[in-house]
């Protein structure tokens, strides 16, 4: 199981599929910051999640949301009409645990944690217990 954070670059879209399943697909950024010959430098991973277990999830996932995903990566390749290689990261979401939602600055919501909210009720990083020194 993989773990992932980052924020959606839009709202998520609910489909319905055949024999009433529905899905939650959303697009996520996940940001990278380090330092190179002395300046900060960034680079974004785009990834596209899908969420099958509860649709009524996507009312809290909005565009800047900042949210953290327990699943499975994967990856789709395809070559376009050019014949030139293409991909995109994927990654079917098991479980997922709302962070907070990204605020203008100055209005007292930039920073402050949304709701935490567990999509589903197992607990897949342990016993919540942990006795770790940090």
């Amino acid at each position: 199981m993989e773990i992932i954070t980052g924020r959606l670059t839009a709202d998520a879209e609910v489909k319905e599929l055949q024999n009433d399943k529905k899905v939650t697909n959303f697009r996520l950024a996940i940001n990278y910051r380090y330092r190179r010959n002395g300046e900060t430098a960034e680079d974004t991973t785009y990834v596209d999640c899908a969420y099958w277990l509860n649709s009524g999830v996507a009312k809290f996932l909005t565009k800047g949301t900042q949210v953290q995903l327990y699943g499975r990566l994967g990856v789709n390749a395809w070559m376009n009409a050019n014949n030139e290689a293409k991909a995109i990261i994927t990654f079917h979401v098991n479980d997922l645990t709302l962070l907070g939602k990204a605020g203008k600055a100055g209005d007292g919501k930039a920073g402050k944690p949304a709701k935490k909210t567990k999509a589903v009720d197992t607990d897949v990083t342990g016993s919540g217990d942990d006795d770790l020194p940090f």
